[in-house]
Formats: structure tokens, sequence, C-alpha cells
């Protein structure tokens, strides 16, 4: 069954038909479809554009065929237009020529976009149970290893930080992803059922009913913008973009971290993969693939605002193709951060490894300068005296904290025994001034 066609005088074409259904992609709206028509279904009620008897037929039949859809009795499949003309279809069958009054007041183009607010409204609120999830694993894991390691800049060594300080970065990170995903929530948080086609309905309708029974804040302020913004989904799938780029920020460093070259932590089997001709092999492939589908989210966000770009108002069926690059930046944002999560709780930290990587790293030489304007040296000086100090150190194979104080003065008459105390690494980060180091 079609929804449409009374006007037509020839049948649609097979390639065509093919080509316009959207059953494959928007079948997983049924749920908000539903559930959409029975809150529908009860404002004609209440607004007297439905019998009481009718309504409940309606309604009792819409609950029983979402139920058999959930428990795969009914199959979604089948020649449908999409899951709207699916779900009208069934309902007829089951119920007959009343079911044909379930459209009244409502075009498909806000039944459309109902749905997918609906959804994006849900799934977003599942996104920020799965970021929560994260940033559970990271601030355990962060707790449990608050150890001391190098802090990098331009992936040279810089100063001396600790594990738990580096992991809570990106908790913070995710912080501000969740509080993008919320605030998405709330500005979509409008209803556009009742704005029809385009121009509203002639009918008495209650849309403040309706909003407020599907869970929306209020129903949207005009029917054409209504009917047409999907900046939503573009909203979100910014959102998803942002959570992939700190993703592969961490896949990255855990990929360096896990190598032979630093060997600060080891990737769970459970996450890693081997190769097929070098038996020694222990790839770190679930952070790779993090890192990799990255760009996947990033081309699903630029095709819906390529694709929204040019339409005039209202809509326009091009925006049929606004479910599938929103479902997959969704599904794949999700995996990520579940992936994310898992590695994150099962990598084992190996302690000793950063610890001589701050060693040999020169990580207390600011400290060193910090230090000699204690006592008096302007800082450009103090940085070209420590300067000179490294360079001791290279030639002399030596850590600062290891030379003696006669070849620290040397190089500079002013400093005394107290230096040592002063740029021990736990001192350091002891300090005040690193204090935010603990979180």
């Amino acid at each position: 069954m079609k929804l449409w066609g009374g006007r037509f005088r020839k049948e649609e074409n097979k390639l065509m038909e093919d080509f316009n259904s959207s059953l494959h992609v928007d079948k997983r709206l049924y749920s908000e479809d539903i559930k959409g028509s029975i809150a529908h279904v009860k404002m004609l009620v209440k607004c007297e554009l439905l019998a009481t008897e009718e309504g409940e037929r309606i309604r009792t039949s819409l609950l029983s065929i979402l139920e058999d859809i959930d428990t795969g009795t009914l199959a979604i499949e089948g020649n449908y237009e999409d899951i709207h003309s699916f779900v009208e279809t069934k309902l007829t069958e089951r119920i007959g020529e009343t079911a044909k009054k379930l459209h009244t007041a409502r075009s498909r183009n806000d039944q459309v976009a109902l749905d997918i607010r609906l959804y994006a409204k849900n799934k977003a609120l599942e996104v920020i149970k799965y970021i929560d999830r994260l940033q559970t694993s990271l601030e355990e894991k962060a707790n449990a290893n608050n150890v001391i390691m190098p802090g990098y800049t331009h992936l040279q060594r810089a100063q001396v930080i600790t594990l738990k300080h580096h992991l809570m970065a990106y908790y913070n990170m995710l912080n501000r992803d969740r509080i993008r995903v919320l605030n998405a929530i709330e500005i979509m948080n409008e209803s556009p059922l009742g704005c029809g086609a385009l121009a509203g309905t002639t009918h008495t309708i209650d849309r403040e009913m309706t909003a407020k029974e599907l869970g929306f804040s209020k129903p949207v302020d005009n029917f054409l913008d209504g009917v047409s913004d999907r900046d939503y989904l573009i909203e979100l799938m910014s959102c998803f973009s942002i959570i992939m780029m700190h993703l592969s920020r961490l896949s990255e460093e855990l990929i360096l971290w896990s190598s032979q070259e630093f060997k600060f932590i080891s990737i769970d089997d459970a996450y890693s993969t081997g190769s097929s001709i070098m038996p020694q092999k222990k790839n770190p492939d679930a952070a790779e693939l993090i890192r990799g589908k990255t760009g996947r989210v990033y081309g699903s966000l630029t095709s819906l605002l390529t694709t929204m770009k040019g339409l005039p108002l209202a809509y326009n069926k091009d925006m049929q193709e606004d479910k599938e690059p929103f479902f997959n930046a969704l599904d794949t944002v999700l995996s990520c951060l579940e992936i994310m999560s898992n590695m994150i709780s099962t990598m084992k930290v190996n302690t000793e490894n950063m610890k001589k990587a701050v060693k040999y790293g020169f990580l207390n030489a600011t400290e060193v300068a910090d230090y000699l304007v204690s006592k008096g040296v302007a800082f450009r000086d103090a940085h070209s005296i420590v300067g000179s100090i490294v360079i001791y150190c290279e030639d002399h194979n030596k850590g600062i904290e290891e030379l003696s104080l006669d070849e620290l003065k040397s190089i500079y008459s002013l400093i005394e025994e107290d230096l040592y105390e002063f740029i021990d690494y736990q001192n350091i980060l002891n300090k005040g001034i690193k204090v935010n180091i603990l979180r």
C-alpha cells in the first residue's frame, strides 16, 4: 500500500519504486513511529476528530504491532516505501477501514521529522551513558596508577607528570563532550508533530498535548522550520566527530605507548590481533580501528551538511538521505566508546619503564631554571644556564640530578646543595604549583 497515488494515472516504475524506498534504512525507527502515532491518536480523540472507540482500536492495534516487531513475530520487510507505510499497512490489515483515520491532521513530513527527532534524542542519551562508562574506566585506571611518567610536547619529553594526570586529561575532554551532547538534546527538544506538510492543518488540534505526551519541552514555533530542520542531526554528528577526535588522540597514544620503543603499557590480548606471517607480533588493532573510524564519522557529518546546504524550504526528498549518515555516525561512536572503555579497563601499566623514561629525559630542567630564578637570576639567563647544564649531561651521559655539586657549580656558581631537593621528581609533583596533577 502506498500513502499517496490518487492523482497519478500510471503506476510507479519498478526501478523508481526501489530507488525511492527507504525501508531498509528507516526501519529502525519503528518504535518511534508507532509511539508518535499513539500520541497523535490520543490527541485526535481528545479534540473529537476521532471517536473514542476508534482511537482505542487504533491504539491497541499499534501496541500489538510494536510488540510483534519487538519479539520478532513480525518482520519489517517487503515492498514498502518506508517504515510509515509499513506500519500503516499492517494496521489496516488488522483493523480495516478505521486505520485510514490515523493520518487525520498529520502529514508524512511531520511524521518523518518526529520519528527521527525522537530517535536522535533517545540515542543521544545512550551516547551519554557510553561516555560515562569510559570516564569511569579512565578514572579507575588513573587512580590505580598515580605513577610518574614523562609529559610530552612535540612528542619530545618535556616535564614530569603522572599517568593519572595524563588519563584525566581525556576524562576532562569527555566531560566537554558530555556537555555538548546534553546541550544538543536541550536545543532539539521540541516537537514537530502538527506542522503538517509545511503549513499546519485546518483541523483544531492540540500540539501542546502531543509534545508533552512524547516528552518534548514544547512544540516547534514555525511549521516550515519544523518539517525541514535537521540541525539537530548535524549538531549531534558534530558532537560525535569531536568525541571521535578525542578517542583518536587517545588511540594514537595507546598505540605509541604499547610499542617496543615505549613499552609504557600492554594492551590486553582481547583487544589486540596478531600477524599472519610474523608470529612475534601483537598489534593494537582496536586502537588503530578507532583512529581509522574517526574519518568515517567526519565523512558522515560532511555528507549531511552537503545534502542540506542548498535546500529551499520546506521538505525535499533529498532529506531522506539524512538517516544513513546519522545512523552510521551514531553506531560508530557507540561502538568506539565501548571498545575504548574496555581497552582502558584491561590494559596493564609498565611503571618501571615510565620511570626510566623520566630519568633520562632531563624532565627537571624547567625546575632547575625555576630554582635559579628563586636565587635572583632572570628567567632568560636561567634558561641559557640550564641549556648548558643539559649539554654537559648529554656529553657525560648523566641526568641533572646525578651531577655532583662541583660539576653544577662549574657551570654556574650560585647553585647550592638545596637544588637536589628542589628538582627531585617526587617533590616536583608534590609542590603546590603542580597540585592539579592530582586530578
